[in-house]
């Protein structure tokens, strides 16, 4: 199996490579272990369809790529290019954005992403890819740092993997996450409704720790703050297990941090990366828009998908041809 895993790396960093040395898409590396800077291509959904395959092939060997100076988009262009990556999700299967598809994030004092999280893993459709969008960026700080989930597994002593292979973990919304983060303001009010807003449904999902990447085949740790529990473990042995697993994933070796200017765009890989949003800009305005596409339901190292407990999100993403 580690062959296979390292023959099909192999195989998609040598598309990436050539998809890089063609056309007039070029892409440059950021870091040794996550990170990719994208030149050459305008967004749009008119683009062609090889420079689409090129931008994708760059997402999935990198995990996250950024293009600067996309000024052009609005979000008709923002929404037409996203889909050339899949079907799309809704905004969010919570919180109300006043979009049907374009989950607006904005903050003036601090933010609620500011811990390292995988985007929407409290249900079992987990997307694919999230294109976010720069649209008013403060003068100072409001960076996003991304790390490599993927790599986070291969790096573990073998006999650490023996374990998480076959690892579950419960994910929810209604874990108060926020309990973690000694900065996080839990008198302020805008932030108690948005906890509010974001729990108004509860949702949870049991899923392995271990997931196979459904077009690499890599194997990618699935963590992040919306973890309850890890299944089959108590309380203290779950949050020692948890930390354990999640600082390999949040090593500052494996992350690329990316220093945000109007225009820019991110795109990454939901299903092979954390990220988390750095609040230290103040009061001073921020916006990002997102737009996210469906994914499917992770499948562990022997085969098993993740189970729903509580909700349905199929008005979230619908999966049905993904997984007929």
């Amino acid at each position: 199996m580690t062959l296979h895993l390292d023959q099909h790396a192999a195989a998609v960093d040598t598309a990436a490579d050539t998809a890089a040395d063609t056309a007039a898409v070029r892409v440059h590396r950021l870091g040794g272990r996550i990170g990719a800077r994208i030149e050459g291509v305008v967004l749009s959904g008119d683009l062609d369809e090889s420079t689409v395959q090129q931008v994708r092939q760059a997402i999935l060997r990198h995990k996250v790529v950024f293009l600067r100076g996309q000024h052009h988009l609005d979000d008709d262009t923002h929404l037409a290019f996203a889909e050339r990556l899949g079907t799309l999700t809704t905004a969010h299967p919570t919180v109300n954005t006043g979009s049907e598809r374009i989950y607006t994030l904005t903050a003036n004092k601090g933010m609620a992403a500011n811990s390292w999280h995988t985007d929407v893993t409290f249900v079992d459709r987990i997307p694919a890819f999230s294109v976010l969008r720069g649209v008013t960026i403060p003068p100072y700080g409001g960076n996003t740092v991304w790390a490599n989930t993927v790599d986070a597994y291969e790096r573990l002593p073998r006999s650490l993997r023996a374990l998480v292979d076959d690892l579950w973990a419960v994910h929810t919304n209604a874990y108060d996450y926020a309990d973690r983060d000694e900065t996080e303001d839990h008198d302020d009010a805008v932030a108690v409704q948005r906890r509010e807003e974001f729990r108004r449904e509860t949702y949870e999902t049991a899923h392995p720790v271990v997931r196979v990447h459904p077009e690499t085949g890599e194997r990618a740790l699935l963590l992040g703050h919306f973890v309850k529990q890890l299944v089959g473990y108590n309380q203290l042995e779950s949050s020692t297990l948890f930390n354990l697993l999640q600082n390999r994933i949040t090593r500052l070796e494996n992350t690329v941090r990316w220093t945000w200017a109007e225009g820019d765009v991110a795109i990454w890989d939901n299903r092979a990366t954390q990220h988390y949003a750095v609040a230290d800009f103040g009061e001073e305005p921020r916006e990002v828009r997102r737009i996210t596409v469906a994914g499917d339901v992770p499948v562990s190292v022997d085969g098993r998908r993740s189970e729903v407990l509580v909700g349905d999100a199929s008005g979230f993403a619908d999966i049905d041809a993904l997984i007929s």
